[in-house]
Order: C-alpha cells, then sequence, then structure tokens
C-alpha cells in the first residue's frame, strides 16, 4: 500500500508541475506565432505547406536526399475522374429483379476466336505483379492458390518464370516482356494465354533498371542475371521497329503456344485508338489496357502522375472503337487501373470490358492482418516484395485463403447486382444498365443522363 501511495502521490507532483509548464510554453509560443515576422515565424512553414500536398513535400525531400529519380509504389495519388459518375438503375415494375433461387452465371471466355479460349469461372482476373522485379515468390505461390481457389487467372508479369507459378496456378498469364527473360519456348507453351507487355498505368513504356542489391538470389539466377549486374528491361521489345512488326510476333506466339489466346497490354494514350488499330491488324485475341490509375512496384512519379488517361477515359474509347470496327465480339477486351470495389468492376463490364484486372487493392487484402508482421516499424511492402527484408515472414498459405475470399466477396456483390438488373448472368449487363449522373461522365461514357428520361432506352428494355 505504502508503494501504491507513492506512485500517485508522485503522479499527482507531476501534473501539477507539468501542467504551469506547459501553459506557459504553449504561451510562449502562441506569442512568438502572434508577433514575430514572418522572416523568424515558426508559422511559415504552415503557410508554405498549404502550397503543395505533405506527398510533394516528402518526394522533393526524397530528390534532395538522393539527386536521382526516384521510384514512388502503387502508382499516382492524385485524383483522375473515376466511375462514381455512373449508377445502375435497378429493377423493379418495368423490368423484374431475378428471383434469389436462380442461379446467376458468372463465367467469362477471353479469346474466344482462339483454338484455346481461356474460360474463367469471374470476371476479376489478379494484374501482372513480377517475380523478382517485383513481388517474392512466396507471393507468387499465394497468387496462384488463391486465383486457382476461385477459377481464376495469375499474370507472370514481367519477372522471372518461376515453376511453382505454374504448379499452383490453375490458369496462367505469362507476359511475353521486352526484357531477354522467359521468353524460351517451353515457358511459353505452359501459358494459358500470352500477354505481350508493351506498356503499362503508371510506367508508360520506359525503360526500367534493377539495381543488384534488389536483385538477389533464386530470382537473379532464374532471370539470367550474372552477379553485380543490372536487370535491364528495355523501352521496346527488339522485335518491334515499327508498328507493323506487332503481326509477325503475334503468330509466332500463337504457332509456339498452339493456339491459347495471344493479347497485348498498353498503357492508354491520346492515340489509342491508333494503337488498338496496330492489334487489330496483328489479329490479337485480346487487348489489355491500363489506366492511368495503374499501380507498379515502383516508378518514377512524372509516368504515374503525368502520362496515361484516367481508366473511364481508357475503356469507353476503347469499347467504341472496337464497336467501331465491328471486332468486339471477336477481340476481349481486358481493363486495369484503379480498380478497388465491386461496384467499379461492375461498371466496367456493364461499360463493355470483358474482364477486370486488380493488382493493388489484392495484393493489400491478401496480407490482411499479417500487415502486424512489420507495422508500425517498416512499411507493408517488406513483406511482399521480393527485395523486402521481412519477406520470409508472410504465411503464402494463409496469404492464398484471404485472396480467395477477398474474389469471393467481390463476385457475391456482384452476383447481387446482377439479380437486381433482373438478369441472370454477368456477361448480359450492358450500358443501358446505367444512368449518368453529370454530362461530363455522360458525354465520355455515351451514357443517358440520369434527370432526362430517354424514350428509345425506355422502349429496349420494354
Amino acid at each position: 500500500m505504502g508503494l501504491l501511495a507513492g506512485i500517485i502521490s508522485s503522479l499527482l507532483l507531476i501534473l501539477v508541475l507539468v501542467r504551469p509548464l506547459m501553459k506557459w510554453v504553449f504561451g510562449h509560443v502562441t506569442k512568438l506565432i502572434m508577433t514575430e515576422s514572418y522572416e523568424e515565424n515558426i508559422w511559415e512553414a504552415v503557410t508554405a505547406s498549404r502550397r503543395f500536398s505533405p506527398i510533394t513535400n516528402v518526394e522533393n525531400s526524397l530528390r534532395s536526399e538522393s539527386g536521382k529519380t526516384i521510384e514512388r509504389p502503387f502508382g499516382t495519388a492524385r485524383k483522375f475522374m473515376n466511375f462514381d459518375g455512373l449508377i445502375f438503375s435497378p429493377a423493379q415494375l418495368a423490368t423484374l429483379p431475378t428471383s434469389e433461387n436462380i442461379y446467376i452465371d458468372t463465367k467469362i471466355v477471353i479469346g474466344p476466336y482462339a483454338k484455346k479460349p481461356l474460360r474463367l469461372d469471374i470476371p476479376i482476373l489478379l494484374g501482372a505483379m513480377g517475380y523478382g522485379v517485383g513481388v517474392s515468390e512466396k507471393v507468387r505461390i499465394a497468387f496462384a492458390k488463391g486465383t486457382a481457389a476461385v477459377g481464376t487467372a495469375t499474370n507472370a508479369g514481367e519477372g522471372g518464370f518461376l515453376p511453382e507459378d505454374r504448379k499452383n496456378a490453375k490458369y496462367l498469364i505469362i507476359q511475353y516482356g521486352k526484357a531477354k527473360w522467359s521468353k524460351e519456348h517451353e515457358i511459353l507453351k505452359q501459358g494459358d494465354a500470352i500477354e505481350i507487355h508493351i506498356g503499362q498505368g503508371a510506367h508508360a513504356s520506359a525503360a526500367s533498371e534493377i539495381l543488384p542489391e534488389a536483385l538477389k538470389g533464386k530470382s537473379r539466377e532464374i532471370m539470367g542475371i550474372k552477379p553485380g549486374d543490372n536487370a535491364i528491361i528495355p523501352s521496346r521489345h527488339k522485335e518491334i521497329n515499327h508498328k507493323d512488326d506487332l503481326k509477325p510476333l503475334v503468330k509466332y506466339l500463337r504457332e509456339v503456344t498452339g493456339g491459347v489466346p495471344i493479347g497485348v497490354k498498353i498503357c492508354v494514350g491520346h492515340k489509342l485508338e491508333e494503337d488498338m488499330e496496330s492489334c487489330i491488324h496483328a489479329e490479337v485475341d485480346f487487348i489489355s489496357i491500363d489506366g492511368g490509375q495503374g499501380g507498379s512496384k515502383g516508378s518514377a512519379p512524372i509516368l504515374a502522375d503525368d502520362f496515361g488517361l484516367p481508366t473511364i477515359y481508357a475503356l469507353s474509347r476503347a469499347v467504341q472503337y472496337l464497336e467501331k470496327r465491328k471486332v468486339k465480339d471477336k477481340i476481349s477486351l481486358l481493363v486495369g487501373g484503379g480498380f478497388f470495389t465491386p461496384g467499379d468492376c461492375f461498371k466496367a463490364l456493364a461499360l463493355g470490358a470483358n474482364a477486370v484486372y486488380m493488382g493493388t487493392a489484392p495484393l493489400w487484402a491478401m496480407t490482411h492482418t499479417q500487415l502486424m508482421k512489420s507495422m508500425p516499424f517498416e512499411p507493408p511492402t517488406q513483406l511482399t516484395y521480393d527485395s523486402g527484408k521481412l519477406k520470409d515472414k508472410l504465411d503464402e498459405e494463409e496469404a492464398a485463403i484471404y485472396l480467395e475470399k477477398f474474389f469471393l466477396s467481390f463476385v457475391e456483390e456482384m452476383k447481387t447486382a446482377v439479380q437486381s438488373l433482373g438478369k441472370t448472368s454477368i456477361t448480359d449487363v450492358n450500358i443501358e444498365d446505367l444512368v449518368a449522373l453529370d454530362e461530363v461522365t455522360s458525354n465520355i461514357t455515351k451514357v443517358p443522363l440520369a434527370y432526362q428520361h430517354n424514350e428509345k432506352i425506355n422502349k429496349r428494355r420494354l
């Protein structure tokens, strides 16, 4: 009891002494702020910081420290126009909602005219995150197991080909990258589809150089990079020196793989239609477009923030051009870049995408409570990146389960949305199920305005 009384007395004494001290410090600082000129006033930092965001302030400090191009993970933080200007029109009386006991079909086909079409159980795919150049072996295995459990595809990305990826994945899309690795026939033949990587949302078509300290061990060996050498990903394919050079490359990959879907991934610029025309001419089976909100393991902020059209612009223009060229039913359209909710994915499908790529959201979701292994002293990426100091602490089996549940939850919400539109298949959802809340969104997407009754649309629905 004596000890307890002593502790209480000490705390009371500290409180009595500290309160006047705090009051004096607060009063003194306030007086200085209120009286000193700006040349000597600490408040100058507050007014100056209002001119630019904390992100800009920190990144400029990083530039001052390194004198080199900095690399920001996960893409842009700027607020691009998104899908919030679109709303679904629910079925009620004019169109009846689907009964709750009717099966909702979520299956899709990528490359329907390919010799070996890629058939998936859900319309969400895991975006490209390469082994070594991006994520660790444990993450890749979790990707493969999690996507296999829900019947969708994982994308190998620009990294080295990991045999465990193929072993655990049900469907694997292999990227034909601009670097020298993972192009052997025996590797390409293991893909359920081949995606020729031309560009991506957060990185455009810029070259990449990975230093030796960021690429070690097994991943370096798989990629065939000698000790001490940098890993170089060029800005373009050595086979493509003219836009017409894409066609023979597509033909070559189709022959090597025996007819799996061959596609192209592009970052979307203002010459989107010209880029797509090259793809159409090359007779691709699918086109993957990556909007300006796309993520990456790390890219220069100028590429993430100031290159590439917003995803909603990209998707709308791409769909409209495929329809204009009368190849929309022949060439599958995949879209990625800034998808974080079931609603946004569902809107993309309604606008005309055949499937949606997701990367950042699934990566965070699969780590789930394992984030506590790195927080608060290290960023979560230290658990998932191949160069991460904590990568060995990730439980890949647990991560795979969380990834599976993440996708299942997304799809269950989308199935509820299909029912609420009075339909039975996710492929039946289309632009006529949407209305736009503002003129800009309406002009971009060609979706009618919510405050204008459209007789033509109404008659088609009835």
